[in-house]
């Protein structure tokens, strides 16, 4: 590594401290209690993005999630029953709380038409400090 190298390394570790020093700040002593919850990444897919859209909306009013990033067009191929189908689907990435999960999942069985909706969540391992504690802030305990 060139010194070059060494001061580009040392200036990304001064702006992440910066950042995480801000996040805190601004998350009124909440970042650590935000890095203390885990916060993941539920994905939803659905036949119809318009229902999809309505159902992301209700989540997020009822805080169950801070946002849903919806893709309305995708191409899902599976097995269901026997066969292979090839499908368009929409698909909704929503950032909560790994504790509301369960909520998440009971309420897509509830509302979604299909017998057996794909609803998964993913860590999130890492991320802006002022992001997370953003999703901290806008779901419930």
């Amino acid at each position: 590594m060139t010194s070059l190298d060494d001061e580009k390394t040392g200036n990304a570790a001064d702006r992440q401290q910066a950042v995480s020093a801000s996040a805190g700040k601004e998350a009124a002593g909440k970042t650590a209690s935000v890095l203390e919850v885990d916060v993941c990444e539920v994905v939803i897919t659905a036949a119809d993005p318009d229902w999809l859209a309505d159902f992301t909306r209700r989540l997020v009013e009822d805080r169950l999630a801070a946002c849903g990033h919806q893709v309305a067009a995708i191409r899902s191929i599976y097995r269901w029953e026997g066969a292979v189908h090839d499908e368009p689907e929409a698909r909704v990435a929503l950032h909560t709380r790994a504790s509301l999960v369960p909520e998440i999942v009971a309420r897509a069985d509830a509302e979604h038409p299909y017998d057996v909706p794909c609803v998964f969540a993913v860590p999130i391992v890492a991320g802006n400090p002022a992001y997370l504690a953003w999703v901290f802030s806008e779901t419930r305990d």
